[in-house]
């Protein structure tokens, strides 16, 4: 999965929705010339649910990265490529779509101070913008006497009014130690460790990410859909350690039964989830005449570093806020020997599931049985939920066939969506939440007779998935370096796709999962991938309107064993976890070295050994039958 999913939804009539905006607008308790509903990657990750939404309803797109920017008389939308045919069939004629990445077209940033008219006050929730970013916006709008005007009032909830659909509160239990492999006095323990060696004037960290929350303290949302995360915030002091939550969610009867079952610290003290704003400001008064300092994430809302700063009774800077980049965010990034072999075997289930699924799938089409993209989805969803261990999908499945394979992060909608037809590519992004991990696994099929131009495409698809999979690389290394390694077979026949290669992955958590990653966008340049980081391995082609591929596998990044050591820096390589065969039909050899073709039919004989045990045990026939031929040597299937 790339970043995000798409919806086959038909077009809104955002028409009323942006006049009742624009009146609110022109109120003059906000009396604002622009309103802005960020991107997800622009806002803190508390509220990113609450964002996609707004979003989604002002606009009519729902992609999960876009920025709409508003004025009294036009209405921007901006996002990338993976979502540029998306938000052009959802959107209607009010909008403007902005393809971001392209030639002369603007970050939706630079559009505030570049294209709007001087003295402009600009709206925002600043719940749903990063403190870092709002204050590069504020120095860009400062020359042009423009502002950037937090409103706590989020202007597009007050249109939505009683029509929005309440936040969830789901409920909270404990992920066991055999699980999470570290208990969660020992995490906490840990960051009080970095804070005190790294920020020796530092009393306080604000947890603000919703994964970061979750990891800390071993809890998990149990009825949330797609992300065990749960609405929190945490402070970390090096005395104690504050839970805000709401009491809706504790599935205990009181906190000091929730604290014992939970296995939580003694120090943890559990605070209404509501709280936290007035308690930051208490904070920031009592520790500013001591001199020291609050830590907080450089991925922390405005709303945050405001309250800290209103505590301290100063302005801009008052001394007592630090920005930095959150110590949760490295140490939950690279899994511990527990969460690794919990990828290790989730996966193995997984591919049990995929595997009755493509064997069933195949079987209903060769039939004549009508199935469409919702419809197919449904069935992994159930062979998943027979396995062991499972909680749930990890994001909606993106079943797509010919066209709408090429709508990068579709999704589709039972009363809209396709026909699969034997004659089309088909494209399946899914994967699912089990206690021992998170699964995200993309295959390309074709159940007909693909044509020389897919087989081609798919080849030079799989050429870039080997070329990551295989990659040995120094410690030091990024994702952003690597990038290219994924892209070479493409570039050679003038083929590229618009997203990343690969995204973080967490453990029974985020499936997209900073901060390391393989892709183009310089931020990927800023984290060395280092051993025990999950990374999924994901390059593709998208012929727009006609069919789209993608091979996705989640790895694991371990020590590599090389015959020499330059530089004494040590070298690292990748492990795939994920096994569901690549289907050779698609493959033209003509196009593989023969190190390319051992790869794999290796994999292939890997995936057999582990994954037809299970099959076994579920007495499926049929998917046993389809993993042995899928997975027989290429040479084979093409000779």
């Amino acid at each position: 999965m790339g970043d995000g999913s798409a919806s086959a939804a038909s077009k809104v009539n955002t028409t009323e929705r942006l006049n009742a905006l624009r009146e609110l607008m022109s109120n003059p308790d906000y009396n604002v010339d622009a309103y802005v509903v960020p991107s997800e990657d622009q806002h803190s990750s508390e509220y990113l649910a609450d964002c996609d939404a707004r979003r989604a309803f002002i606009s009519g797109f729902s992609g999960s990265a876009g920025c709409a920017v508003i004025t009294k008389n036009d209405a921007y939308m901006f996002t990338d490529g993976r979502y540029f045919l998306q938000a052009a069939e959802q959107m209607d004629s009010n909008w403007t779509l902005m393809k971001q990445g392209l030639p002369d077209v603007p970050t939706w940033q630079d559009f505030l101070h570049k294209n709007l008219p001087n003295n402009s006050r600009i709206g925002i929730d600043p719940q749903l913008i990063l403190a870092a970013d709002a204050k590069t916006i504020k120095d860009q709008l400062s020359p042009k006497s423009s502002q950037l005007v937090s409103i706590p009032t989020n202007l597009v909830d007050a249109v939505w009014a009683s029509n929005r659909p309440s936040r969830p509160e789901n409920s909270v239990f404990h992920l066991p130690v055999e699980y999470a492999g570290q208990s969660s006095e020992d995490k906490i323990a840990g960051i009080r460790k970095e804070i005190k060696e790294k920020h020796k004037e530092a009393e306080a960290l604000v947890v603000n990410m919703l994964d970061e929350v979750a990891w800390l303290f071993n809890l998990r949302g149990s009825d949330i859909a797609f992300n065990p995360v749960f609405f929190a915030y945490a402070v970390i002091t090096h005395a104690k350690s504050t839970l805000y939550i709401r009491p809706s969610q504790l599935s205990s009867s009181s906190v000091t039964e929730l604290l014992k079952t939970s296995h939580l610290p003694p120090d943890v003290e559990i605070r209404p989830y509501d709280s936290i704003f007035d308690d930051l400001k208490k904070l920031s008064a009592e520790l500013k005449p001591q001199g020291k300092k609050i830590l907080i994430s450089n991925k922390a809302s405005l709303a945050v570093e405001d309250a800290l700063l209103s505590g301290a009774g100063e302005g801009k800077d008052s001394g007592v806020v630090q920005v930095v980049r959150s110590p949760v965010t490295d140490a939950k990034a690279i899994k511990n020997d527990v969460e690794v072999e919990g990828f290790r075997q989730c996966h193995l289930r997984d591919g049990a599931a995929l595997a009755r699924y493509f064997a069933w799938l195949e079987e209903q089409l060769e039939k004549g049985v009508e199935l469409t993209e919702s419809s197919a989805a449904d069935q992994l969803e159930l062979y998943r939920s027979e396995n062991e261990l499972f909680k749930g999908l990890s994001f909606p499945t993106i079943s797509s066939t010919g066209p709408n394979c090429a709508i990068i992060h579709y999704q589709p909608e039972p009363e809209t969506c396709a026909v699969l037809k034997k004659d089309q590519m088909y494209l399946c992004d899914s994967g699912a939440q089990y206690l021992d991990g998170t699964t995200d696994t993309t295959r390309t099929w074709h159940f007909g007779e693909p044509t020389a131009e897919e087989k081609r495409a798919f080849t030079r698809v799989l050429q870039g998935h080997i070329a990551i999979d295989t990659a040995v690389i120094p410690n030091g290394t990024t994702g952003y370096v690597i990038d290219s390694f994924a892209r070479r077979a493409l570039w050679q026949d003038g083929l590229d796709y618009r997203h990343g290669t690969g995204h973080g992955v967490g453990h029974f958590l985020n499936v997209h999962e900073g901060p390391q990653g393989i892709g183009m966008r310089p931020t990927l340049n800023e984290t060395p991938l280092k051993k025990g980081m999950t990374v999924s391995n994901e390059p593709g082609y998208y012929a727009d309107g006609r069919f789209g591929i993608r091979i996705e596998d989640i790895v694991i990044v371990q020590d590599a064993s090389t015959p020499n050591n330059f530089g004494d820096k040590g070298y690292l390589s990748f492990e795939h976890v994920t096994m569901c065969p690549k289907q050779t039909k698609l493959v033209d050899p003509s196009l593989l070295a023969p190190w390319e073709v051992k790869w794999l039919d290796d994999y292939h004989k890997e995936v057999l050994e582990k994954v037809k045990p299970i099959l076994e045990k579920f007495r499926d026939e049929r998917a046993v039958k389809w993993l042995e031929r899928e997975c027989r040597p290429l040479k084979r299937v093409q000779g």
